[in-house]
């Protein structure tokens, strides 16, 4: 409960503001013009995005994990790098290539091409347990693979695909960099203007109230619908088959190069293209890069530890006790992962002045702001982990004299341990990029990676920028192949290993 207080932080800082400014002048800001414009730029980028992101990264786990697409390890491992790359980067790299990618095309392009692995995760494992001998019966009844695809498999992938589908959502919302670079206009660039150059903090307090509205609504949305998948899904009967693509192979072959070649080749090229030319800074002192390297490594790291113990007992009782209480925690947490970071950290600046002075302007301000950002990430990793684990296991060691919190400890942890590493993995991935939280909570004379990129990106410095960025990328990847390699089903057996062992020494040793 404390933690989910914490997450919800920045609504509460919201309400007071908009009290503060007086209610009366508030509704009037809402329903001015500029937000129905911002309204309908959201709506559009949103089902675009959606929609897009849903059918590539769908139709990659498809081709992946059901059938014998010639370099299927190589695809599964180069498919998610995408979520190393930061959206701003990938803004950055395509603006830089040709202005002509700007607008509601560049955001919805680069948009894309950034969160469709938000989909593909989640599907893709969900494929690898369906059942498969549905998709037999329906070719055998005459439907072409894509009707087949359609009616027999997409229903059992349906929840998987939602949380997707919600994760991306979410993501648009909170985004800003890349659209500040791109010139499209939505809430987040426009409440970035308002509370940063002071502007008017009323009209921004009114924006971002919008956006939570915005996100209650996604969220309420997908639990109607995953509650209804839910009531209506059967268990999967088993059998896993892949499915000969023929001279489908050529065109098959051909969407995933694509795919990468614009979500991955693109960015690297023009990031080594920049990297090759000579630095464009005239009389400004350069940023240390190994010192912003350190800074970056340091927070990003603390928030990830930090996060993923704060997850660990809402993912626990979500999964262990699934009841409305637990969901409605569950779900309120998944709500910060819609906010804006400059409304996150200025609701943490605002308490940190009037409750705990200390801590404005230090390090733990900036480190807390990850962990309250990214919260969502580690809670939806820890819980399907979690979920995974028959409960037997825990209940044998109950019955041989562990206390619950030993049996937690020796037993639930331990096993758990590829999902709190994944959480820590995840976070720390998501906080090496982040920018806007990061621009407002910096400690005064510190820059991270993302900020310097961002100074010199300001500047149109794209030599100078590109260092950074490219810094960036390195540094994310190795989580990024972390989760593929956990994810590829080829080392199950391993983890299968690993945990029998730890059932036989429960066993066998009576107490642990």
């Amino acid at each position: 409960m404390v933690v989910t207080v914490m997450v919800l932080l920045p609504v509460v800082f919201l309400l007071w503001q908009a009290g503060h400014a007086g209610w009366g002048t508030i509704w009037p800001l809402i329903f001015r013009t500029l937000t129905w414009t911002l309204l309908l730029n959201t709506i559009e980028l949103g089902v675009i995005v959606t929609v897009c992101s849903a059918v590539v990264g769908v139709g990659s786990a498809w081709l992946i994990e059901r059938t014998n697409l010639p370099l299927r390890r190589f695809w599964r491992a180069v498919v998610v790098l995408p979520l190393a790359i930061p959206d701003f980067v990938i803004g950055y790299t395509w603006l830089s290539l040709t202005p002509a990618v700007h607008g509601l095309f560049g955001a919805s392009l680069v948009m894309t091409l950034g969160l469709y692995p938000l989909i593909y995760l989640p599907v893709a494992a969900a494929l690898r347990r369906v059942d498969t001998s549905l998709y037999e019966v329906a070719r055998s009844l005459g439907l072409g693979r894509f009707r087949a695809l359609l009616g027999a498999v997409l229903p059992q992938i349906r929840a998987a695909l939602l949380g997707g589908c919600l994760m991306v959502l979410l993501g648009l919302l909170a985004e800003y960099g890349a659209f500040e670079i791109l010139r499209f206009q939505t809430f987040t660039t426009e409440i970035f203007t308002e509370f940063n150059l002071g502007i008017n903090p009323a009209a921004a307090s009114a924006l971002s109230l919008v956006l939570v509205v915005l996100s209650l609504l996604v969220i309420g949305t997908e639990m109607m619908l995953t509650r209804s998948v839910a009531m209506r899904a059967g268990r999967p009967a088993g059998g896993v088959r892949r499915y000969r693509l023929g001279w489908g192979a050529v065109p098959s072959l051909l969407f995933m190069a694509v795919l990468v070649g614009l979500g991955v080749g693109v960015p690297a090229s023009t990031l080594v293209y920049w990297l090759t030319q000579p630095s464009d800074l005239v009389g400004v002192a350069p940023i240390p890069l190994l010192g912003a390297a350190g800074y970056t490594l340091l927070y990003s790291f603390l928030a990830a530890v930090l996060a993923t113990v704060a997850a660990f007992p809402v993912a626990y009782l979500a999964a262990r006790h699934p009841g409305r209480l637990s969901r409605l925690l569950e779900r309120l947490g998944y709500l910060v992962q819609g906010l804006p970071g400059l409304v996150i950290a200025l609701s943490l600046v605002f308490f940190a002045v009037r409750l705990a002075y200390p801590l404005y302007q230090s390090p733990t301000l900036l480190v807390i702001a990850y962990a309250v950002m990214f919260f969502p990430m580690a809670l939806i990793s820890l819980r399907a982990s979690l979920v995974q684990l028959p409960r037997r296991f825990f209940d044998t060691a109950r019955s041989l004299g562990c206390s619950p919190m030993s049996a937690l400890l020796r037993v639930t942890i331990p096993l758990a341990a590829p999902g709190i590493a994944a959480s820590v993995a995840l976070v720390f991935l998501s906080a090496v990029t982040e920018l806007t939280a990061t621009l407002l909570l910096v400690p005064t004379g510190v820059q991270t990676l993302a900020t310097a990129f961002w100074a010199y990106q300001s500047q149109v410095s794209y030599a100078t920028a590109s260092r950074y960025a490219s810094l960036i990328v390195v540094i994310a990847v190795v989580p990024g192949v972390f989760l593929s390699r956990w994810l590829d089903p080829s080392r199950s057996s391993a983890r299968g290993t690993v945990v029998r062992g730890l059932i036989r020494r429960v066993t066998r040793g009576g107490r642990l």
